[in-house]
């Protein structure tokens, strides 16, 4: 083997290593601030023929700083080869409902704003967010969920509030959120 042969392979041989470790480095980072979501179910919308089809998916997720609190959302998932291999820019269309499934107890301080979950929904560049915040005045839990770009987020957007009410005959001193958001 020539000289040039051998830089030429080592060359390949380096871009395959540094395209395997960033796939390897984006499904080890830590993709939300919740837990992993729960897939509930998933429903068919387009078929195709030899490739998966496109779908609905709903997920839940707890509120990893509110105990007592859950959120289920639908995201549509893109079927077709581009899809399988995870290759699949997916669509900004998200549904959002969040409610109250037990006493409301806050861990500890939180800020306007803060994620409550973060899930990429593109290779690169996109992410779908799930924020959290506090309607002091009526001491409701709102939260807000969109999708970002790198360069330009999307305008859509779902809205869902959580009013925090006493959970059975022992919650007598039920939190107000205007005391642990800022």
């Amino acid at each position: 083997m020539t000289s040039k042969a051998i830089v030429k392979c080592d060359r390949k041989w380096r871009s395959a290593a540094l395209v395997v470790l960033a796939l390897t480095l984006w499904h080890a980072s830590p993709a939300s601030a919740a837990d992993e979501p729960d897939l509930i179910f998933r429903r068919s919308t387009v078929f195709k023929w030899l490739s998966p089809n496109d779908k609905l998916a709903t997920y839940a997720v707890d509120d990893p700083e509110v105990d007592g609190v859950a959120c289920h959302f639908t995201v549509p998932e893109k079927g077709g080869f581009k899809g399988w291999l995870g290759l699949a820019a997916e669509v900004s269309d998200i549904s959002l409902a969040c409610r109250q499934i037990g006493p409301v107890k806050f861990k500890h301080r939180l800020e306007q704003g803060d994620d409550m979950f973060r899930q990429r929904r593109s290779l690169f560049f996109k992410k779908m967010q799930i924020v959290r915040g506090c309607d002091a005045k009526r001491n409701v839990l709102v939260y807000m969920v969109y999708s970002d770009k790198l360069i330009e987020g999307s305008p859509k957007n779902s809205t869902s509030s959580v009013p925090i009410m006493p959970w059975g005959a022992g919650d007598i001193a039920v939190q107000k959120c205007g005391e642990f958001i800022q």
